[in-house]
């Protein structure tokens, strides 16, 4: 019996050296995938993913395209693994977008795969040209949250779960709200190991220059509803979807929202693919009841087969 599937997709910090190797060695299919991106990139991203140094694959312009092509890898396998799956939905998150709209024919691999690398380029060098970063703020209200981020003129980036909320900014306004959190009822203030402060006012130079590019892009009609993290609702025409992935990079990733509305339409099983797990345990703390697999290599593969095929 097929089971029905929402498919999200990892943001940036997933990242890890080896990811998708043990995919490629196992998957003539994911090899193939692979190979094309290096190709239509014109350096080995490959050799990045499967032996890092962990420096480079961090480098924004490096861990986007990474991370799309794992995700879509992860996806290959699977399909392969288990053919009769309906895919109801997807989302992703930040950077995870244009992997959940790849993934649902709104663009093919390769044209995904340079728009993600562009972003990525154009975001690295936003952050050398601003001093900017970022913190998590732990177990405060999002109006504590909100008021503070005013107080001390920096923006909300993420929204990822409840009492799970993340600032960005100028160095010196995230080490005021760092210093303030306690004073809003905050109860942990987190700064982040970040090169700069995405989806805030100091990506402005990265938003200008994606726009045009995707203005330039051919946009297909979704096969599946993909939630935008800029509005967080389905997004379906060329329009809205070129809008949308260029507002994120500036603006709020409402990825709790996102979730939740997924839920609310009566999704119940969620497949993470990506190298890490971060979005299952973010989806405990937005609802219990949903379940979320996450896939990231091979016997993470094995063991989601083996739930979907029972």
């Amino acid at each position: 019996m097929s089971k029905q599937v929402v498919l999200l997709f990892s943001g940036q910090g997933a990242q890890k050296v080896g990811m998708g190797k043990d995919l490629a060695e196992a998957f003539p299919a994911v090899k193939a995938l692979f190979e094309q991106a290096d190709a239509a990139l014109g350096f080995s991203l490959t050799t990045v993913m499967f032996d890092g140094p962990i420096e480079e694959l961090t480098k924004t312009s490096r861990c986007q395209p990474a991370l799309y092509a794992h995700g879509l890898a992860v996806l290959t396998a699977l399909k392969e693994k288990v053919p009769g799956l309906e895919i109801v939905a997807a989302a992703g998150l930040s950077l995870g977008e244009f992997t959940a709209h790849s993934a649902a024919g709104t663009f093919d691999f390769a044209t995904g795969l340079k728009l993600v690398f562009q972003r990525g380029s154009f975001m690295e060098q936003a952050c050398e040209q601003t001093k900017g970063t970022m913190a998590a703020m732990i177990g405060g209200t999002e109006e504590a949250v909100r008021e503070l981020a005013q107080a001390c003129d920096v923006d909300v980036a993420n929204l990822n779960a409840p009492g799970q909320i993340v600032l960005s900014g100028s160095v010196e306004g995230i080490t005021a709200a760092v210093a303030g959190a306690r004073d809003k009822g905050i109860v942990k203030a987190i700064p982040l190991t970040v090169a700069g402060a995405y989806h805030s006012r100091l990506m402005k130079s990265a938003q200008d220059q994606l726009a045009p590019v995707l203005a330039q892009t051919d946009i297909a009609t979704p096969s599946v509803p993909v939630v935008c993290n800029f509005e967080a609702r389905a997004v379906s025409t060329a329009d809205e979807i070129r809008h949308t992935l260029a507002s994120q990079v500036t603006g709020s990733v409402r990825w709790a929202e996102s979730l939740a509305s997924l839920v609310a339409q009566g999704n119940t099983l969620f497949l993470e693919l990506g190298p890490d797990s971060a979005i299952a345990g973010m989806m405990k703390r937005i609802d219990k009841a949903a379940k979320v697999i996450s896939i990231g290599d091979l016997a993470g593969l094995e063991k989601a087969v083996a739930e979907l095929t029972a």
